[in-house]
C-alpha cells in the first residue's frame, strides 16, 4: 500500500510539477486569444469562407487562429459555419487552425519542449491544410457533400454547442482600440477569457494528470522499444504513424496534449512524431462520435482517413525539412519531471498572471458571467443567447448567432 502510494504521489507530483511551469504561459495565451476574439465578429468569420479557393482557405486559417477554440467547440463552430453557407474545406481548415496554430499552444510548446517545437507546429500546420485541401478535391465528391449538409441541417447536439454559438465580440463604431479599451471591451474579453477556461480546463488537467501518470510510471525501455529508438531511420519513419494512434488513444485533445507530447519525446519518438501527435486532437474517439453525428458514417470515415494521412505526410515533412536544417534538437529534455517551487521568474510570472485571470474572472461574474457558463452545453439550435459584451455595462448592442443561422439583436438601456 505504501508503494503504490508513493508511485500516486510521484504522478500528482510530476503533474503539479507541469501545472506550476504552465500557468502563467496558459493564462497569457488565453488573455491575448481573448482580445483577438473581442475583435472579430463570428458574421464576418462565415461570410468570407463561401468557397474553398485558395485565397478562402488563407482566410480560413487566418480567421481559425483569431478563433482560438477548445477542439470541441472549434468542431461545434465548423459544423455551424458550414450550415450556414462555408465551403465545407474552408470549415474544416478553420477547425484545423483554431485548434493547432494558437499562440497558446505555441507559448506552452515552447515552454516545456523548446521553441523549435513551436515553430515545426506553424509550419506542420499549414503543410496538413494544403495537403487536406488536396485530398478533398480527390475524394470529397458532391453527393457525399450533400448527404453530409443533409446531416449538418438536422442540428444533432455534440459537445460544446452553446459556446461555439456565442458570439463575444465588441460591437460599435470606433477603431479597434477604442473598443478594445472600452468598458465593453474589457466586458467582452472577460468573458472571452472565463468562457475558453471553462472549455479546455478538463482536457488541461486530464492531460497533465495522463502526463504525470506516463512520466511517474512507464519506463523509458518501454518507449525506446515502442519508437525504436535504436533504429534512427525506422524511428524517423514510425514516430508520425504511431503518434497519433497514440492521441487516439489518449482521449485528450489541444492543449492537454503538450505534456503528453514532453513525456513521448524525452520517451524517444522522433520529432515529426510529436508534430503528428498534436495533429491528432481532432480525431480522438469523442470527436469521431461527434462528426458521425454532424455529417454522417461516411463523411467521419473520409475525416479519419484525410486527417490522418495528412498528419503523417506533414509530421515527414516537418521531419525532413527541420533535420536538413539542424533545427531538431539534440537533447531530450522537455519540462515534464518534477522540479518543485523556487522563487526564480516562473514563480514572479505565476503571481502576476494569476492577478491579471482574478481581475477577469472577477469582471466576469460582476457582469453576468454566471448565465453564460450554465449555456456552455446547450443545444446548436437554442435561442437563449444574450448580449454578452454588454451584459452589465448596459450600453450599445451585440450581434448574436446560433448554429442555424438565426441572429439574435438585444438593446440595452
Amino acid at each position: 500500500m505504501s508503494a503504490l502510494l508513493e508511485h500516486l504521489l510521484d504522478a500528482l507530483g510530476t503533474a503539479g510539477s507541469m501545472t506550476w511551469q504552465i500557468t502563467w504561459s496558459l493564462i497569457l495565451g488565453f488573455t491575448l486569444s481573448s482580445v483577438v476574439q473581442a475583435l472579430v465578429r463570428r458574421q464576418t468569420v462565415s461570410r468570407l469562407l463561401g468557397d474553398d479557393r485558395p485565397a478562402t482557405l488563407a482566410r480560413a486559417t487566418g480567421l481559425g487562429i483569431a478563433s482560438s477554440s477548445c477542439s470541441y467547440a472549434a468542431v461545434a463552430l465548423a459544423r455551424g459555419l458550414f450550415r450556414k453557407g462555408a465551403g465545407f474545406t474552408a470549415a474544416m481548415v478553420f477547425e484545423i487552425a483554431s485548434t493547432n496554430l494558437v499562440v497558446e499552444l505555441g507559448i506552452i510548446l515552447a515552454l516545456l519542449l523548446g521553441w523549435q517545437f513551436t515553430l515545426a507546429e506553424f509550419v506542420g500546420g499549414p503543410v496538413m491544410i494544403v495537403l487536406l485541401a488536396l485530398v478533398f478535391r480527390l475524394v470529397v465528391r458532391q453527393r457525399l457533400l450533400e448527404a453530409a449538409r443533409a446531416q449538418a441541417d438536422k442540428g444533432l447536439a455534440g459537445s460544446m454547442e452553446g459556446h461555439a454559438a456565442m458570439d463575444m465580440s465588441v460591437q460599435g463604431e470606433g477603431g479597434l482600440v477604442r473598443r478594445l479599451l472600452s468598458r465593453q471591451g474589457f466586458t467582452s474579453v472577460s468573458h472571452i477569457f472565463v468562457m475558453e477556461w471553462a472549455a479546455v480546463l478538463r482536457d488541461i488537467v486530464i492531460g497533465l494528470l495522463i502526463a504525470g501518470a506516463v512520466a511517474a510510471w512507464v519506463p523509458d525501455s518501454f518507449w525506446q522499444s515502442l519508437f525504436l529508438t535504436d533504429h534512427a531511420v525506422l524511428s524517423a519513419l514510425w514516430g508520425p504513424i504511431i503518434g497519433p494512434v497514440i492521441a487516439v488513444l489518449s482521449f485528450v485533445c489541444s492543449i492537454g496534449n503538450v505534456p503528453l507530447a514532453g513525456v513521448l519525446w524525452n520517451g524517444g519518438i522522433s520529432f515529426g512524431g510529436v508534430v503528428s501527435f498534436l495533429f491528432a486532437d481532432l480525431i480522438i474517439v469523442p470527436i469521431l462520435v461527434i462528426y458521425r453525428k454532424y455529417y454522417g458514417t461516411r463523411m467521419m470515415l473520409v475525416l479519419l482517413g484525410s486527417f490522418y494521412a495528412t498528419m503523417v505526410a506533414a509530421g515527414y515533412v516537418v521531419e525532413l525539412l527541420f533535420g536538413g536544417l539542424g533545427l531538431v534538437p539534440s537533447e531530450r529534455d522537455a519540462q515534464v519531471m518534477e522540479q518543485g517551487l523556487q522563487w526564480n521568474y516562473t514563480t514572479w510570472l505565476n503571481i502576476v498572471a494569476l492577478l491579471l485571470a482574478a481581475v477577469l474572472v472577477v469582471r466576469f461574474y460582476r457582469t453576468g458571467g454566471r448565465e453564460m457558463l450554465s449555456m456552455m452545453g446547450g443545444g446548436p439550435d437554442d435561442h437563449a443567447h444574450h448580449d454578452h459584451s454588454d451584459h452589465a455595462d448596459h450600453s450599445g448592442h451585440a450581434d448574436h448567432s446560433d448554429d442555424s443561422g438565426h441572429e439574435h439583436h438585444h438593446q440595452h438601456g
